[in-house]
């Protein structure tokens, strides 16, 4: 048994609008919460008119005024697009509003196209470079100033927000186990090297003031319905939206379909089932034996789970019977600072 968390992206769907989708977003967190979920997370992206979740700060403010109890956090901030003084004053601030429930999930891809990105950054030369000094510096500015700190992050100052590497490479887990930081690893939607990161984070890890041991999360995506057939249509969804992604269509997330094998060519289809190969689609029954075979073959710590689902009631319900697997721990426990 471990705990389970939620990953957000606030999905815009083809038939709604930004409002509905951060509406949307609610609902799941308030649910969440009821479930027992240990944390919710929402995704920094930008430029995509099928995620409402670009200004995650903003968006963890309407999360966090909703709920009592949960974590909420990013997962993540794309540190690269961001001064860290900024990134320090937003969530120093959101763990004013909301103490001893904020996460701080960083992540160095852009996490958009990069026209967007030189947007965002104005100088897209050397950011991605200097990610592990971002880091650290950013760490500076959430723990209690010195005396002869000349910068300092109001708020921010002392706020001891927890990081969290996130990432779905080998890079990510090596930086994650030098710093002593919990390593979550995108495994929803790039499997290839889960495996092998969790094995040379566990090996390289040093023990850090925020984290006395190696701590892992893994990322998966989970449609649940009341029949595998349904669960198998509900899918067709992300289906899409990663076919949209590899044709370079940008467009909201789409309605499930019966005919999906005419947008696939063999190609495609195989591309799908090598990036989704850990996605638990099914019913209860069907999900609880995957999932177990997930949790015994990682050894993780945590799970975190995407729910790429159009309808907003199959959503939920997609969540409250994946809770109801019996395979979620109990989360009002106290793991490395973090505590419900």
């Amino acid at each position: 048994m471990v705990p389970f968390s939620i990953l957000d992206l606030a999905p815009i769907t083809e038939d709604s609008d930004v409002k509905t989708a951060l509406e949307n977003s609610k609902k799941l967190a308030i649910l969440a919460e009821e479930t027992n979920y240990h944390r919710v997370w929402l995704a920094e992206h930008h430029g995509m008119r099928g995620v409402a979740s670009s200004a995650t700060a903003i968006v963890l403010g309407h999360i966090g005024a909703a709920t009592k109890n949960i974590r909420i956090g990013s997962g993540g901030i794309m540190l690269p697009n961001h001064s860290p003084l900024v990134i320090a004053e937003q969530f120093g601030t959101l763990a004013s509003l909301f103490p001893n429930r904020i996460d701080l999930g960083l992540g160095r891809a852009p996490g958009t196209d990069m026209a967007t990105a030189h947007a965002l950054r104005r100088n897209t030369t050397s950011k991605v470079d200097t990610y592990e000094s971002d880091i650290l510096e950013l760490q500076r500015y959430l723990a209690p100033a010195t005396p002869a700190q000349k910068i300092i992050a109001i708020p921010g100052e002392n706020s001891q927000v927890p990081l969290w590497m996130l990432g779905s490479s080998l890079y990510s887990a090596k930086v994650a186990a030098k710093l002593g930081l919990p390593y979550s690893f995108a495994s929803h939607f790039a499997p290839d090297q889960l495996f092998d990161a969790i094995s040379l984070y566990r090996a390289g890890f040093k023990s850090s003031k925020q984290c006395e041991q190696a701590y892992v999360m893994a990322g998966v995506m989970a449609v649940v319905a009341d029949t595998d057939e349904e669960a198998n249509y509900l899918f067709t969804s992300v289906q899409q939206q990663f076919l949209n992604l590899h044709k370079g269509i940008n467009k909201p997330f789409s309605k499930p379909t019966d005919d999906l094998l005419n947008y696939c060519s063999a190609s495609e289809t195989a591309m799908l089932s090598h990036i989704l190969r850990y996605a638990l689609v099914g019913s209860k029954q069907r999900v609880t034996v995957k999932l177990e075979k997930f949790i015994e073959a990682t050894k993780i710590d945590e799970l975190i789970i995407s729910t790429p689902i159009h309808d907003i009631q199959a959503r939920l319900k997609s969540v409250s019977l994946l809770a109801d697997t019996g395979l979620s721990k109990a989360t009002g426990f106290k793991k490395y600072g973090q505590q419900n």
